[in-house]
């Protein structure tokens, strides 16, 4: 039988770690790895290049809602943003830059699809199977993010329209919109950069608004020549402007997760600037949200409003229910005749495609594991019965105010732990984490939850999932999840090992393995932790 295994074992390549997904998530773990030590492992990408969600992302007007210096890696500090808000163009470049800086592409994978992987109990290893390939790995880290698979609702009549359609995460740059009649689908982060990048350019703009949002002015400027110039002569100065840019948004935690009535503020401040561009009270009416700012994401425009003034928009406040050949109808019997459709509805995130290709250690997908009890993992990071399989931007992990980057960073720490304590445990060993711990872990965060602005601001957003449960954000400040994950408690989980495997340490009880780890308790280390200021680098 050992030698059948051997035998099998043979016929594809086995790595240490395989990495999926080249967005910040892939990248940013790669780059930790090598700094481990580790350089056995393979970044697979279904697409050509590197970049995620900044790469697929190309519609006019793309860019980032967060600060540049703050949308970076701690490791890996730009000093020459152009912009405080820098475009996609420039973001993909830094991602690019970071590849290159660090040495990434000879562990590069691409157009490597990750069709399917399956637990091989027997050895300890995921068999993936990929549109390039299979090959066995010993630790998964998926980095898929929930920013990559388009959401497109079924629109009765949509396979019969002659016109042009595309979702914004998929731009077609070889249709020309110019002098064309064109339906915007939704009201998102991508639709107010698109709506204002392309309203100049087309005969006529449909906007059909199912929901409308809370939007704040961008204060956007370009960094001058001497500003990166200081950056790049002395590095304290980008330090410390990220540093300055985390802290004000970690003061702002508390509004949205244990008093969200003080956000009536904020609110005021949103209904000026709307007052300010949109001076017709009908369409006042139609764009002002009925419920909580930072219920749905906060977005961030100076120029969405007063692109929807323009004589050539039209705002349907509703969303679209039907498409009858040309013509497109809104919910509220509304119609349009249009040329292009183009759908800003989002992506696929509380049911993430990733789940459905994931097999696990009883024969049960990740999809079908999270059937029932939405996605969980402890930590955002390990699913009971999927040994040696980790997540990225796990469930539970996302930002209603901040940088992804600081969670990812965070969700870097805890990954680079456990692949020491593998190493401590030795031999061939996997990690699988503890049912009750996930339980304990996913309900102290469902209990903070309770209070929040993004379950009690009155919207229905893409953090909850069918059944209404946020598996989406994190209801703590980045400090605390970075002390939640700063180490791998062994007690959460229990300790696989191959039949006749060995090892210089024992297989410890999991009793005594808080040694080499945090000792905090679940419960203690997502309560309420009164922390310091601190830049998270």
């Amino acid at each position: 039988m050992a030698e059948e295994d051997a035998g099998h074992e043979a016929e594809h390549e086995h790595v240490r770690v395989a990495v999926i997904g080249s967005g910040f998530g892939g990248l940013g773990a790669a780059v930790r790895l090598r700094r481990e030590g580790v350089t056995d492992f393979v970044v697979l990408e279904r697409a050509g290049s590197v970049g995620g969600t900044w790469r697929d992302n190309s519609y006019p007007g793309c860019a980032c809602d967060v600060p540049s210096h703050l949308y970076s890696f701690s490791f890996a500090p730009n000093p020459d943003w152009p912009r405080a808000f820098s475009g996609q163009e420039h973001i993909r470049a830094y991602l690019e830059h970071v590849t290159d800086l660090f040495g990434l592409r000879p562990h590069l994978r691409l157009n490597s699809e990750v069709k399917k992987m399956t637990w091989d109990g027997s050895r300890l290893a995921w068999v993936i199977e990929t549109s390039s390939g299979t090959l066995l790995a010993d630790l998964v880290v998926s980095a898929t993010g929930p920013l990559s698979d388009p959401k497109v609702p079924d629109v009765p009549g949509l396979d019969t329209f002659p016109g042009k359609v595309f979702h914004s995460a998929r731009w077609d740059h070889d249709y020309d919109l110019r002098g064309k009649r064109v339906a915007m689908v939704g009201t998102g982060a991508s639709a107010i950069q698109i709506v204002p990048a392309i309203q100049p350019d087309v005969s006529r703009l449909t906007l059909f608004q199912r929901t409308p949002p809370w939007v704040m002015p961008r204060v956007d400027r370009a960094i001058g020549d001497a500003e990166r110039a200081v950056h790049r002569a002395l590095p304290f100065t980008t330090r410390l402007r990220r540093g300055l840019l985390w802290g004000m948004r970690e003061l702002q935690v508390q509004a949205f997760t244990k008093h969200p009535g003080e956000l009536g503020a904020v609110e005021a401040l949103a209904k000026r600037n709307m007052h300010r561009a949109v001076k017709d009270p009908a369409l006042r009416a139609k764009l002002t949200p009925d419920y909580r700012i930072g219920c749905k994401r906060i977005l961030l425009s100076s120029a969405y409003y007063p692109a929807l003034t323009r004589p050539n928009v039209d705002v349907v406040a509703s969303g679209l229910s039907e498409v009858r050949g040309s013509t497109v109808v809104g919910a509220d019997g509304s119609t349009a005749e249009v040329d292009a459709i183009v759908f800003g509805t989002g992506f696929h995130v509380t049911d993430m495609p990733i789940a459905d290709r994931v097999v696990g250690a009883d024969g049960r997908t990740l999809a079908e594991a999270w059937a029932d009890s939405g996605m969980r993992a402890l930590r955002g990071a390990s699913a009971a019965g999927f040994p040696n399989w980790m997540t990225i931007i796990g469930p539970n992990t996302g930002l209603g105010n901040s940088s992804m980057i600081l969670m990812i960073e965070s969700q870097l720490s805890y990954m680079a732990d456990y692949v020491r304590q593998l190493g401590v445990l030795g031999g061939r060993v996997a990690l699988d984490a503890r049912p009750a711990a996930v339980d304990a872990w996913n309900d102290r965060v469902q209990q903070r939850m309770l209070r929040t602005v993004w379950n009690t601001g009155g919207c229905s957003s893409w953090y909850l999932d069918a059944n209404g449960r946020n598996t989406t954000i994190w209801p703590g400040t980045t400090s605390e999840f970075r002390r939640a994950t700063r180490r791998v408690d062994l007690a959460e989980y229990e300790v696989l090992r191959s039949p006749g495997s060995t090892s210089a340490s024992t297989s410890s009880s999991t009793s005594d393995s808080t040694s080499t780890s945090d000792s905090t308790s679940t419960s203690d280390s997502i309560g309420d932790i009164n922390s310091t200021v601190e830049v998270d680098a």
